[in-house]
């Protein structure tokens, strides 16, 4: 994997996510500095605000011993005050590594087919890989393993839950999703999903009742309903999506046990209610953290020699 870009979670095998979440683990407990991109230089490339993204990468490659430098959206005019090609070829003959956070993910592979430094996609309308790694850092935390675990997406077939879907159908998790008519993750998806649901013994349930979706769960998991870019949507979401808010009652029928999920921002009144993120199942903060020690991972295996 050093030295090649993470576009999508499908870009990793099921080796290379396990040694992620398993280093990302050991790296959230240890308390030394480690200097693998020491001399090392990185970019944040955002066309999109973010506040978990940004600080994790921030902060961790600082403690990795890299230098870091943002340049946001006025600077990252993809496509308008430069094209993206000549932005990317710049860049890496300046930076050691470009992370991206962008609007369209097509934007992404045009940029990983000029770069030549690694390109990790920090989210983009299609995948959020990076999201995804840091969750299956928390299901592992907390429940010691990730083989046959189930966990249960309500909510909206989009970026997060697609990056969800591929990545924990690849290391042996079950996979259930419910979504209203019409917001289903697209049938590519869902066909690599389940066949790698095949392959490592486990299954993939689609479901539009989130009730089903949630039953036997070791994990139940939300997001927003509007992403970022779809704000001209947010009243028609509003009204397709009533039922599927996560509250304590729908929580109380997956298992006992069960954590409660959520990448955040959390858009309290609509997926969630208020003090949702604050259950005592809630773990949203712990995968918040856990951005960091994930990253700092996947720095770790395409910067450094881990």
């Amino acid at each position: 994997m050093k030295g090649k870009h993470l576009l999508s979670i499908a870009d990793l095998v099921p080796k290379d996510i396990e040694g992620i979440v398993l280093r990302a683990h050991q790296l959230r407990e240890q308390k030394q500095t480690e200097t693998v991109l020491s001399g090392k230089s990185v970019v944040l490339l955002f066309e999109k605000p973010s506040l978990r993204t940004r600080a994790s990468f921030e902060v961790g490659i600082h403690q990795l011993g890299g230098h870091c430098f943002y340049m946001g959206p006025e600077e990252a005019d993809l496509g308008v005050r430069e094209t993206v090609a000549d932005v990317t070829r710049v860049l890496s003959r300046y930076v050691d590594c470009i992370v991206a956070r962008v609007f369209n993910h097509d934007t992404l592979k045009e940029m990983a087919s000029y770069a030549t430094v690694p390109v990790i996609n920090a989210l983009s309308d299609w995948e959020h890989p990076c999201q995804t790694l840091a969750d299956l850092q928390t299901l592992y935390q907390f429940k010691g393993t990730l083989k046959g675990l189930k966990i249960a997406y309500v909510g909206d077939g989009n970026n997060v839950a697609r990056s969800l879907c591929l990545g924990l159908t690849s290391v042996g998790c079950i996979f259930a999703i419910a979504t209203p008519e019409g917001y289903e993750l697209d049938r590519a998806t869902l066909d690599m999903a389940g066949e790698q649901a095949s392959q490592s013994n486990t299954r993939l349930e689609c479901f539009t009742s989130p009730q089903e979706a949630v039953r036997g769960a070791d994990a139940v998991y939300t997001d927003v309903w509007t992403s970022m870019g779809e704000e001209e949507e947010a009243q028609k979401r509003r009204h397709d999506f009533r039922g599927y808010t996560v509250d304590p009652q729908l929580l109380a029928q997956a298992n006992r046990d069960a954590l409660f999920m959520h990448d955040m921002p959390a858009h309290y009144g609509e997926e969630v209610p208020p003090g949702m993120l604050d259950h005592p199942q809630s773990v949203a903060f712990e995968q918040a953290e856990n951005r960091l020690h994930a990253q700092k991972a996947v720095l770790e295996l395409v910067l450094g020699e881990k």
